[in-house]
């Protein structure tokens, strides 16, 4: 038996209809300005992208014209006789002879003794060049600063045969260079600059875009060049439409409001009386059925909120994740193996996932100075967004400066994008949500969530506002250290992201710094960013001896670690640093809890009770540290890596640079020369950290074995991390790196002799266990 629908009343549908064509109205204007806001979106970024990649192709031709030319000059008799009969300054003069626009020409021994004694004259920008062509044994181009105007530097490499007898510079007018950039067409609310490292040589257009440019950078191939463009960001159209889309809904709007507009009439020709039937012919009954409910159904058809209308992301079951990348304290991988923006977008909505479940929406992001770097914040920023995140975008930043974002910002949470001191091909993500940075299972979870298709997509995207924070912090750190007097400072960035604020922090605080390798390439063209490797501070060393600076300060790639070098040549381990640290903490702080890593000296934990403090060793990892601080309330912590984390007037994490300006403010202080300060602090015999490459790859599998069977007599053993042995004179350690497929190992003694014994206990029982490690000691 069929039953009959009931019968509307038009009298009771006609007090809905005004509120049905204002509602289609509303919607329809609202989709309309999306699809005009997309439009004019797509169009910024069309213009801004041709304008760029003129730029690029300009800049292009330009320097190889004068690389043409260069090659030429050199090449010319009057120049090559002048080398060959020794007169550098001959040959200097006649390089820019008859070249337009070309002044300051030079050729010099490669040994650069001379520019190095005149570097007041020449500036570090001709030397940073001349050095850059002797490493890469290649012409390069940099644009330098000469008696404050831009210049654009070219040197090359002059051989006899096979052997380098000199190198040469001219200066140049940036014209050529800078000329397409400052030219371009750049449109309202765009932004267009030639970039060299962090400096912009020129910018064009909004300079508050500047933060988000690098998003859009291209590299002028063949330099250190890159052309940076931005657009304002404009928040995403509903579920995810495009103009177009947006067009055509905003169009259906219009047309269902008309409806709604004209149903009386319409039914009124139809014949019908003050009644709407609901049956199959009737235009309300014909909306619902377009919603999905048959004409016969007896079934209420459910109308979906927004959240849940929009699809789940379907990214994550065609795009491979390896679970390997989810480290112990961090995400990190190979780009393009293991890291990609679609991995990048996919870690993004993990992380805000997991901050929509504890009622977080802001985060701050920032990367370091790796070419990899604005693909994968891009990605990463795409995917909080679609977790509903708001996201403030520092761009280039240290890793410190992007947890100093998340407490002065008030967000709370925040991403680094780096590598750390990791090959340039490395790329990852350091986590911190709600305060806690992510480490464990927090991190593995994350691979959990987007393995299982649990990842919150919002409504609508998240905010994305760009932020410039660094004036912000160097005024923080000025406002708390001031040295007593100046201290000649040589600063070594490895070419990584705090090259261009390290130097400016500690300038603030009154030292006198001389940058080296302070240019951020993510190609680390000059040493590799790790100060924790004695040989990446040689030219470290050679530069504080040339200046006769007080001291040497090293940075790894995200400026999170430090270290020292004295002006005798001394590296200064981390552990002795801490030594340093502590004691000053304590003099303000008696009973305060020093932390240390199990890979620290075993004079550490006498220095810090004699002191008055209360030590105590822990986990390797900036992770697992700040996790133990927090619970314990502890002022003061360092790892042996170069890793210090002062929450007595700091914040608690791990900040190379302002542990730098802590010492300098330290050494400043004290009577006399600050390497003899360093040197004063206690020593024994030491390696630095030995890795070895672990049986089948897998460190964590053999050092479970070592600790379960391994035997050493009338010692005291440590199972925190690996297996560290104590003796009363010394001290042994073998631990699974969390970061690299090795085996870290350490030793300690009070002389040479218990060294070689300890050594070779340690030496014994390895062998015992794995007879193919080459170990070298």
């Amino acid at each position: 038996m069929k039953m009959e629908r009931p019968q509307l009343s038009l009298e009771q549908l006609k007090p809905l209809l005004p509120l049905l064509v204002g509602a289609c109205a509303l919607l329809a204007a609202w989709f309309g300005w999306n699809a005009w806001q997309q439009y004019r979106d797509d169009a910024r970024h069309t213009a801004i992208d041709q304008s760029r990649d003129n730029a690029v192709q300009a800049i292009a031709a330009g320097l190889a014209a004068e690389h043409k030319r260069f090659a030429q000059q050199l090449d010319s008799r009057t120049v090559r006789t002048a080398i060959e009969a020794g007169d550098l300054a001959k040959a200097g003069a006649l390089l820019v002879d008859g070249w337009p626009g070309a002044s300051r020409g030079a050729v010099l021994p490669p040994g650069l003794d001379n520019a190095y004694a005149t570097l007041a004259d020449g500036g570090y920008g001709q030397l940073a060049t001349l050095e850059a062509a002797l490493v890469e044994d290649a012409p390069v181009a940099w644009m330098i600063s000469s008696d404050g105007k831009p210049r654009l530097a070219l040197a090359a490499p002059v051989r006899d045969g096979e052997q380098v007898v000199a190198v040469a510079l001219v200066q140049l007018e940036p014209k050529p260079i800078i000329g397409p950039v400052a030219t371009a067409a750049v449109g309202d609310a765009t932004y267009l600059a030639l970039r060299q490292g962090s400096h912009s040589v020129v910018e064009r257009g909004d300079a508050g875009l500047a933060g988000a440019a690098e998003v859009l950078a291209k590299p002028v191939p063949d330099s250190g060049l890159r052309v940076a463009a931005a657009v304002p960001d404009v928040a995403g159209a509903p579920f995810g439409l495009g103009a177009l889309g947006c067009f055509i809904v905003a169009v259906v709007f219009v047309l269902l409001a008309l409806l709604a507009w004209r149903a009386p009439q319409l039914a009124a020709r139809r014949g019908g009386d003050d009644e709407i039937a609901t049956d199959d012919e009737a235009t309300l009954q014909t909306l619902a059925e377009s919603a999905g409910a048959p004409a016969d159904s007896d079934e209420v058809a459910v109308t979906h909120s927004p959240s849940t209308a929009v699809a789940a992301p379907a990214a994550n079951a065609e795009i491979g994740i390896d679970r390997g990348i989810f480290r112990a304290y961090d995400i990190r991988g190979v780009v393009g193996r293991d890291l990609s923006p679609a991995v990048a977008e996919l870690i993004g909505q993990a992380i805000g996932s997991l901050m929509q479940e504890q009622g977080l929406v802001d985060i701050v992001v920032g990367r370091d100075g790796r070419l990899s770097g604005p693909e994968l914040s891009a990605g990463l920023i795409a995917g909080l967004r679609k977790a509903g995140r708001n996201v403030i975008d520092i761009g280039l930043a240290p890793t410190p400066l992007v947890y100093f974002g998340a407490y002065h910002l008030r967000a709370g949470s925040c991403v680094s994008v780096t590598g750390s001191h990791n090959p340039p091909d490395y790329n990852g993500f350091k986590i911190v949500v709600g305060d806690k940075t992510l480490y464990g299972d927090a991190i593995t979870d994350l691979y959990a969530r987007i393995a299982d298709d649990r990842l919150h997509t919002a409504p609508s995207l998240g905010r994305l506002e760009p932020r410039d924070i660094n004036d912000d912090y160097v005024q923080r750190v000025a406002s708390d250290i001031q040295i007593d007097r100046p201290l000649k400072v040589v600063v070594d960035a490895g070419n990584g992201v705090a090259g261009e604020l390290g130097p400016r922090t500690l300038a603030a605080i009154g030292a006198e710094v001389v940058p080296l390798y302070c240019e951020i390439d993510g190609s680390f063209p000059n040493h590799h960013p790790d100060p924790s490797e004695p040989h990446n501070l040689a030219d470290l060393i050679k530069m504080v001896d040339r200046l006769d600076a007080d001291l040497g300060i090293a940075f790894d790639g995200d400026g999170d670690r430090l270290g020292v070098v004295t002006r005798d040549g001394h590296n200064i381990f981390p552990d002795r640093l801490l030594m340093l640290f502590a004691a000053d903490v304590l003099e303000r702080n008696p009973g305060a809890q020093v932390i240390f890593d199990v890979k620290c000296t075993g004079r550490l934990p006498g220095h810090v009770l004699r002191h008055g403090g209360s030590p105590l060793m822990w986990k390797t990892g900036h992770s697992f540290i700040k996790a133990k601080m927090r619970e314990t309330g502890a002022e003061l912590a360092g790892e042996m890596s170069g890793h210090f984390f002062f929450k007595e007037r700091w914040y608690g994490f791990d900040d190379g640079i302002y542990a730098a300006a802590r010492l300098l403010e330290i050494l400043a202080a004290q009577p006399g020369r600050p390497s003899d300060v360093l040197d004063a602090l206690p020593e024994g015999v030491a390696t630095a950290e030995i890795k070895v490459d672990a049986p089948g790859g897998n460190p964590h599998a053999f050092v479970e074995r070592f600790v379960a069977e391994a035997r050493f007599d009338e010692a005291r053993l440590s199972t925190i991390d690996g297996l560290r042995v104590d003796w009363a004179d010394g001290w042994g350690l073998v631990r699974a790196s969390n970061t690299t497929p090795v085996l870290v190992l350490r030793f300690d003694a009070d002389n040479k002799d218990a060294m070689a014994r300890i050594q070779a206990a340690f030496k014994a029982q390895l062998l015992a266990l794995a007879p193919e490690l080459a170990l070298p000691f």
